[in-house]
């Protein structure tokens, strides 16, 4: 099996191709020093290679206050990216399954987060361009079946977490462990954004990698979230990764001035429920595994 990942050396892509090559599968990997996807022509140096899966992976954001200060560059990066990963598939591998991953901030944050719903209402408005652009890849992805009959999935996963993080990575519970664990080690008190009760789901990024897999296979042009369907407050995580590394949870201030997104994200699981008889890995030994990663990195 012939396969193309874009963003395959982002968080997700450091697993997923891994996983992709111990199957026995030829892995082409593009990522923004090998082929700027913003310019269509860079995609022809993989015109005459025929591939049986395309997993699209890239897009232009960040975690954290990242979308409220750059809406524009967002709309343009990731339009362009999209549209011409789309151009890309119709035009030289129509015989490949596009598997794009699209986002949770999509859903109307006053709806319940069920697939029904993902293109309903509108998204959050602090997070609305990014979530736009992935639902035009949706859309992208809907019209290319209707017209042509290509295969496509398009996948949502909750927030991923796990080893193999870049120091850089804003994203909650990454911020939260480098936060915690400088914490201890210096003994200083740790300031996190919000009052703590935002509810949040994680999945385990082996658990999305499984999953991915799982609606490759099954799910034949559908839209899939990949997650449990259990939230927990920051604080609730704020407090398990303290007792992890053995700092004092009470030593935490919540800056309630700064940034904090919806009050609540966790997704409808009823679909993939009825699917797959799927144990997910507990977010405690996530997170185990997690700060076991990034205590050993150079510091």
């Amino acid at each position: 099996m012939k396969v193309l990942v874009t963003g395959g050396t982002g968080f997700l892509g450091r697993h997923l191709v891994p996983d992709l090559q111990r199957s026995g599968a030829e892995v082409t990997v593009i990522n923004s020093r090998n082929c700027d996807l913003t310019d269509r022509q860079n995609l022809r140096q993989f015109q005459d290679m025929q591939f049986d899966r395309i997993y699209h992976l890239a897009a232009w954001t960040k975690a954290g206050d990242f979308c409220l200060y750059h809406k524009g560059e967002q709309w343009i990066i990731n339009q362009q990216i999209n549209t011409n990963v789309l151009w890309f598939w119709r035009e030289f591998q129509p015989k490949a399954v596009l598997i794009a991953m699209g986002t949770g901030c999509a859903y109307p944050p006053e709806m319940i987060l069920r697939e029904e719903n993902y293109m309903a209402g509108e998204p959050d408005r602090d997070l609305y361009t990014y979530a736009m652009t992935k639902r035009m890849l949706y859309s992208g992805q809907l019209a290319l079946n209707h017209q042509y009959g290509m295969s496509y999935r398009h996948l949502i996963p909750s927030t991923l977490f796990g080893p193999k993080f870049d120091r850089g990575d804003s994203h909650f519970i990454f911020d939260l462990i480098k936060k915690i664990v400088a914490g201890k080690t210096t003994g200083a008190p740790v300031a996190l954004w919000g009052n703590g009760q935002q509810i949040r789901e994680l999945i385990y990024v082996d658990d999305a990698v499984k999953l991915i897999h799982l609606a490759t296979e099954h799910c034949p042009n559908d839209l899939l979230n990949l997650g449990s369907g259990q939230g927990a407050t920051i604080r609730e995580y704020a407090e398990m990764i303290c007792d992890i590394v053995g700092y004092d949870p009470a030593r935490i201030i919540y800056d309630t001035t700064k940034f904090t997104g919806v009050s609540k994200k966790v997704f409808n699981t009823d679909k993939i429920k009825r699917l797959f008889d799927f144990q997910f890995t507990s977010i405690r030994q996530g997170l185990e595994e997690t700060i076991r990663y990034y205590r050993s990195l150079p510091q």
